[in-house]
């Protein structure tokens, strides 16, 4: 993909091979950050199940972090504007227990 307003940006060529193609359901995402990193665990919590299972963990720094932020926000409000507000349903406060805390 090439962007018309900069001819001379690199274009990068990205693998996606038929598994990672298929994604992994997540429902619910944990957020720590330390100076150097922002840790993001998705999870697969499923109702009335004892123990939800960390499926993802994504590790950024914190400028990918706030490049992240922007983009999915910009995402947000686009699909927004072409089909209507997201409702925020609220979800009951669920203790997690999330095992030793540590720090980077």
């Amino acid at each position: 993909m090439s962007d018309s307003k900069n001819p001379n940006q690199k274009q990068i060529n990205i693998e996606l091979d038929e598994k990672m193609a298929e994604g992994i359901y997540s429902n619910l995402a944990i957020i720590n950050h330390s100076v150097s990193e922002f840790v993001v665990d998705f999870i697969s919590m499923m109702p009335g199940a004892p123990k939800a299972k960390v499926k993802s963990r994504i590790i950024l720094t914190p400028q990918h972090a706030k490049k992240f932020l922007k983009a999915l926000n910009d995402n947000v409000q686009r699909f927004e504007k072409a089909n209507g507000t997201i409702k925020d349903y609220e979800q009951p406060s669920i203790p997690i227990n999330f095992g030793p805390t540590g720090e980077a």
